[in-house]
């Protein structure tokens, strides 16, 4: 069949073959060597005896080998796995141990993490980055394994930010209709655009709507290794982007970069945002330059962005997240399972082409959150009128106080507003009198103190919704390498905030 990544690759090869793909560093590729390097990887893994349906994991920061040993694991017929290249032996075990996995290709430096998984009882195979690079150069080569459209492709392990990891599936099928939805809704993404990517690519962000999207649209793929704000900001500029997506961090850190003021960033066609409540003097500041930074809500399960803000609204209603797209719909519903009222919290259900068929291995866990046709997101949400989507908060971060239910997010937002405020995370903390009450955990500049957050919240909240608790520190709080606040290691060392802090009121 030919509907599949490898095909694409091997079209835009043919008919482009010196169009850049792939620009790393001072390094780049473009689709003829791609499709070579990549079918000698893809030739190099059937040797090793991988076959179709085998998962191959994938443990490496961003380099410009990681892409060609993507693709080559997707045209041997294999299941791609990515990993978190900060994963310990143990946590690698773990992943490889529920999607099976037999083999990984590694960076170099890598190589000691799985031999200690191995010491563990991985027993995984291992080809290095070093081992793919000899490959460059080598006989041609159009070798390809395509699968089934519902055969899975890859298996993307959630970051595990509110619970553990599941791998949710992404076969040809869902991933060619997440690019053919998002090229007829965004012009940042149409056949030979240029994206850039300051996330690692071993997650949704990154492997979804970086290298597969681009890989797909026959387009231009600018991947940096880690976030260097001024250079990011000069690179735009330099391969006149079209498409950004990121966290808030990343806007917020290009945004302060000195070169941004003076950038030319007309290019820029479309620029989502999500993982975060977005401040409004943020897309502000965007909008000076011509760009409408839009929220996004999306999941993993869900390709990664199931709705966006309207370009046309960004401005008008810059909380919301938008009303679904072409093909994917987007409702809210009440416990009983009924529609909820416009301003009514309820769960968000989503369905539409780009939705995983399921988890890894989980038939159980699968037709809890597919029930109906719909995935269930877990998350809170509420609906306007106009059917307009508005993020609350995840079921599981409700804070309970009292019987009253508090939402993080709105703590959040309220506290990230105050002048002094780095980042800021809300989190329970147990209480004798109301169960759970919230406690703020910010990372601050200046001399900002507990009671100017105290008084800032108080001005805009009810008395319930204010922390009890005003942790403050210097260095950063901890993040998911996807960029987001990672709520379960905050959670971790602020387990016994209640005991080791006084109450702040």
């Amino acid at each position: 069949m030919s509907a599949t990544i490898g095909s694409a690759l091997s079209w835009w090869a043919r008919t482009q073959p010196t169009r850049t793909a792939i620009v790393f560093e001072e390094g780049s590729l473009d689709y003829a060597t791609l499709e070579a390097w990549s079918s000698r990887v893809a030739e190099d893994l059937a040797r090793r005896g991988v076959q179709s349906g085998d998962r191959v994991a994938l443990m490496a920061p961003n380099e410009l080998v990681w892409p060609v040993a993507a693709l080559g694991i997707l045209k041997a017929g294999a299941v791609l796995v990515p990993l978190n290249s900060r994963l310990k032996p143990a946590e690698m075990l773990s992943i490889v141990s529920s999607a099976s996995a037999g083999l990984v290709v590694a960076a170099d430096a890598l190589k000691s993490v799985v031999e200690e998984a191995n010491a563990l009882g991985a027993g995984l195979g291992v080809v290095t980055f070093a081992e793919l690079g000899v490959l460059r150069d080598g006989e041609p080569s159009t070798f390809r394994v395509d699968r089934e459209p519902d055969e899975p492709i890859s298996i993307i392990f959630t970051s595990g930010s509110t619970g553990l990891s599941k791998g949710v599936i992404l076969t040809n099928r869902t991933l060619l209709s997440i690019v053919f939805e998002a090229s007829l809704t965004e012009p940042g993404f149409r056949q030979g655009s240029t994206s850039i990517l300051v996330l690692p690519l071993a997650f949704t962000p990154g492997l979804v709507w970086g290298l597969l999207m681009t890989t797909v649209l026959g387009g231009t793929i600018v991947v940096e290794r880690e976030l260097n704000p001024s250079r990011a900001v000069a690179l735009m500029a330099q391969h006149r982007v079209q498409a950004i997506f990121g966290v808030p961090l990343i806007f917020q850190a290009l945004a302060s970069a000195p070169e941004f003021a003076e950038a030319d960033l007309s290019s820029i066609a479309t620029a989502i945002v999500g993982g975060a409540a977005v401040p409004v003097a943020l897309l502000e500041t965007w909008a000076e330059k011509g760009v409408s930074l839009r929220q996004i809500y999306g999941m993993t399960e869900a390709g990664g962005v199931a709705t966006a803000t309207l370009r046309e609204e960004f401005r008008e209603h810059p909380g919301s997240c938008g009303s679904g797209s072409i093909f994917t719909d987007i409702t809210v519903v009440a416990g009983d399972g009924s529609p909820a009222a416009p301003g009514e919290p309820g769960e968000i259900l989503i369905k539409g082409p780009g939705v995983t068929p399921g988890y890894w291995n989980e038939p159980q866990i699968t037709a809890e959150v597919l029930a109906g046709g719909w995935l269930r997101s877990g998350d809170l949400g509420r609906r306007d009128e106009d059917g307009r989507i508005t993020f609350v908060d995840r079921l599981k971060d409700l804070i309970i106080t009292g019987g009253i239910n508090v939402s993080p997010v709105e703590l959040e937002a309220v506290i990230a507003a105050i002048p002094g405020v780095a980042e800021c995370a809300v989190i329970a903390a147990a209480d004798e009198r109301f169960g759970e009450t919230p406690a703020a955990i910010i990372t601050r500049t200046g001399d900002l103190d507990e009671n100017a957050v105290v008084t800032a919240c108080a001005e805009v909240l009810a008395d319930y919704k204010v922390p009890r608790y005003v942790v403050l520190r210097e260095e950063p709080l901890p993040r998911l390498p996807n960029g987001k606040i990672s709520k379960t290691e905050i959670r971790a060392e602020y387990a016994d905030v209640a005991t080791r802090f006084p109450k702040v009121r």
